[in-house]
């Protein structure tokens, strides 16, 4: 009888200190029993922590930084000089663009820093140079003689494309006959967060992603969550609801309250689109995102044109996705601020599960705030990788001196040969690793009820509706 190849790899230190296979040895049924056995275990932690990242989006069409960054000054590069007798786009100002656009070892020097640290330049020397109070009139480019305005223009560009290429809509695939295996794994994974024991405490999620993805399936699956806004209508930023819970009503208005069990608390570290700075103040304004389906398919010339549509993208310029210093300093300083004041806070409390999807250490001032929090001899730290040569492998592997508190779970070096990317990612994550639960099962059942009854109710209509003797 041939046995199946293994499937996973969890690496983290064993007894001698060393970091090895913790799976090594078993059959491929006996390891996936193993891993979702210390995955339930880890998940009756009092406190869980998650932080998601790009790689969560990918099973819905989203981006990597790197991805992301190609598409947008692809677009960008694609606009023209004068519209209309106007400045557009300057062909001074797009040598700073041409000179991304070419391959890392071919960049000059100052243009081969990460994408959010050369946006951070930019948006730093346009601050600089116009605003009020600072002593800059102008600035010496390391490329030549580029107009603040010109830069700044730059940056709206950046912000509508960036916008458009991150309004992702969560596939609703839930009526499928298929079950959970065709659904987003957004919905899986928050389905089976939600259920642990409501006595534990809550969970907290973190992403630093700029989609709606995860407050979408929020809303599909029926999970009440604070994000850290107040009111329906007109919501603004208001950290205090991270201190409040949700609770059944007793049965007599001095009876015992229940806590409600699906309920978390979501912070979005990196801004969100749908943030909007309205009156000085920071608002959420979810808004249809259909029309930009179709941008995301556009070849670049057509890209570009929809850019330098006045209407584009709302005319957003700015909805808090770009976590520079100068941010920091300006309109979003208390919202930026008090979210990664949250993250580490809840890394140091005791009895920490931290789970780590998606994020490939690439956020210095992220990362630094995980490494700080290693030192908290109550945190256990999961990190789902699905490539097992990625530089996040070796790096969580320098960790090992930490204790028996940090792993790694990969796809092995054979299924990773065999199937690329298809273990240890978010969906194989969500949906064939972690615990099953019959919530989800449910859920999932009602909704192909809802979907046949629906379907039913059309069919009697039309026959309704047809001439008589027909």
């Amino acid at each position: 009888m041939t046995i199946e190849t293994r499937k996973y790899c969890l690496k983290g230190p064993s007894d001698n200190g060393q970091v090895s296979d913790l799976l090594e040895g078993m059959s491929d049924k006996e390891s996936r029993q193993r891993l979702q056995a210390l995955i339930a275990e880890w998940l009756r932690m009092e406190n869980l922590v998650v932080l998601s990242a790009a790689g969560c989006s990918k099973a819905c069409g989203g981006k990597s930084i790197s991805e992301l960054e190609k598409v947008v000054l692809e677009a960008s590069n694609e606009i023209p000089s004068k519209i209309n007798g106007k400045t557009a786009l300057s062909k001074e100002v797009k040598t700073i663009i041409t000179e991304r656009l070419k391959d890392y070892q071919s960049r000059q020097a100052w243009a081969q820093a990460g994408f959010e640290d050369w946006l951070s330049y930019l948006v730093n020397a346009v601050y600089l140079g116009t605003e009020e109070k600072s002593p800059i009139e102008s600035l010496k480019w390391k490329n030549g003689n580029i107009s603040l305005a010109d830069v700044n223009l730059l940056l709206d560009y950046r912000a509508r494309a960036i916008y458009a290429e991150c309004a992702l809509e969560l596939p609703d695939e839930t009526s499928s006959p298929k079950g959970e295996q065709e659904i987003a794994p957004h919905l899986s994974f928050l389905a089976k967060l939600v259920t642990r024991d409501s006595n534990l405490g809550r969970t907290h999620l973190f992403t630093l992603n700029y989609d709606t993805l995860f407050e979408q399936a929020l809303d599909l699956l029926g999970i009440q969550y604070f994000d850290g806004f107040t009111g329906r209508a007109n919501a603004r930023f208001d950290p205090s609801v991270y201190g409040l819970d949700v609770y059944y009503p007793g049965e007599i208005a001095e009876g015992r309250v229940r806590r409600f069990d699906k309920f978390l608390h979501f912070y979005k570290l990196h801004g969100s689109i749908h943030w909007r700075i309205i009156g000085g103040e920071l608002r959420a304004r979810h808004e249809q995102l259909s029309e930009f389906a179709r941008y995301r398919t556009q070849a670049v010339k057509e890209k570009a044109a929809e850019l330098i549509k006045s209407g584009f993208a709302h005319g957003h310029k700015e909805f808090g996705i770009l976590p520079t210093a100068n941010k920091f300093v300006q309109t979003l300083e208390m919202p930026y601020a008090h979210l990664f004041r949250s993250f580490n806070a809840r890394l140091s409390a005791p009895q920490t599960f931290l789970l780590v999807l998606g994020y490939g250490f690439g956020d210095e001032h992220v990362t630094k705030i995980i490494e700080t929090a290693l030192m908290n001899p109550a945190l256990v730290m999961l990190v789902v990788e699905p490539n097992p040569e990625s530089h996040t492998v070796k790096r969580v592997s320098e960790y090992k001196e930490l204790g028996k508190r940090v792993f790694v779970l990969t796809p092995t070096e054979e299924a990773f040969k065999k199937e690329p990317f298809k273990y240890a990612t978010f969906n194989d994550f969500s949906k064939f690793v972690m615990p099953d639960v019959q919530w989800l099962d449910d859920f999932l059942r009602l909704r192909r009820f809802e979907k046949q009854l629906q379907s039913s109710q059309e069919t009697e209509g039309l026959q309704d509706k047809k001439p008589a003797g027909v």
